[in-house]
């Protein structure tokens, strides 16, 4: 049988079963001017500000009400992000959990997992590994698997944002917001559903969108960069795959581009976006990406987990 497309509907009813577990994150609205973009209604989805760090909160959430969880609790593997999310929702739900991280997550988000009290698993050098640890614990241990994109529940999840955008400014002229494994961009675009642009942003070390794109189907990618914790599985969900193919339009930035962002976000507004909370961001300063006069347009910075800003 088969399983129906994450749609607006089933987004609508994830959105009260989550409500009181994550924050309704701000939206900092900024004249296109201060960042040398002329006459563009910025308005910045302050998703780092979200509980454990990032959008991610919102997919794990959903994952661990809307599913029945075994007595072995949870498993899953994460770049870092996902794997906060998950340890911090499962703490708050008493559920045990078990994270697999690769080599390349940052201490700041290595941290974070650890400070949830979850098991922590670090080895491999990518994602991918992580994610073939994590699917073998899963088979021994009888824990459910959370999928950090390629998983109804998690987009689902993840499209909750693009419901509350709406509910808190209306329907942009466009919508902006990074590409991993897709989740994110998919549950937007499934909100949506091509009542506005929705435009996704990926390094060009990590092209899993655009390659699916060109190639007519989720296909292995470059996996690397800059953003690579967090922006860089081998390719682009199967799930998250047919919702972009009809509403996503692909942008691809350099690392220089997205260290750009990451300063301009600090110096003008004081946000300390991570480099894949910055990628949406870095396709507009970037000049990858033009808009009309006038429009208003949705930028997500969709995780903070950097150590990249001390206090002295």
């Amino acid at each position: 049988m088969t399983r129906p497309e994450v749609d607006r509907d089933r987004i609508a009813a994830t959105e009260p079963v989550i409500r009181s577990h994550i924050r309704r994150t701000p939206i900092l609205e900024v004249d296109g001017h201060d960042f040398g973009l002329g006459d563009l209604r910025l308005m910045f989805k302050l998703e780092l500000t979200q509980k454990a760090g990032s959008f991610k909160a919102r997919g794990a959430f959903a994952n661990l009400l809307l599913q029945p969880v075994p007595p072995a609790g949870v498993v899953a593997a994460s770049g870092g992000n996902h794997g906060v999310a998950v340890a911090l929702a499962a703490r708050e739900l008493n559920i045990p959990a078990r994270i697999y991280v690769p080599t390349i997550s940052t201490p700041a988000k290595v941290e974070r997992i650890r400070d949830t009290g979850a098991e922590l698993v670090i080895g491999g050098d990518r994602y991918d590994d992580a994610l073939a640890a994590s699917e073998a614990w899963a088979r021994t241990s009888g824990a459910l698997r959370v999928h950090a994109f390629d998983q109804d529940e998690t987009m689902m999840g993840a499209g909750t944002l693009g419901l509350e955008l709406e509910d808190q400014a209306g329907v942009p002229d466009a919508v902006i917001a990074a590409v991993g494994g897709g989740g994110l961009i998919g549950g937007i675009a499934a909100w949506f559903g091509g009542r506005t642009r929705v435009i996704g942003v990926e390094p060009e070390l990590a092209p899993t969108l655009a390659r699916a794109l060109a190639a007519g189907g989720p296909v292995d990618a470059p996996a690397g960069g800059i953003a690579a914790d967090s922006l860089a599985p081998r390719r682009i969900g199967e799930r998250v795959f047919p919702i972009a193919r009809r509403f996503v339009e692909s942008v691809l930035v350099t690392d220089d581009a997205i260290a750009h962002a990451q300063r301009a976000l600090w110096s003008t507004l004081r946000i300390a976006a991570e480099p894949g909370g910055a990628a949406s961001t870095a396709a507009l300063l970037s000049g990858r990406l033009e808009l009309p006069p006038g429009s208003r347009v949705a930028i997500v910075v969709s995780g903070g987990n950097t150590s990249a800003v001390q206090f002295r």
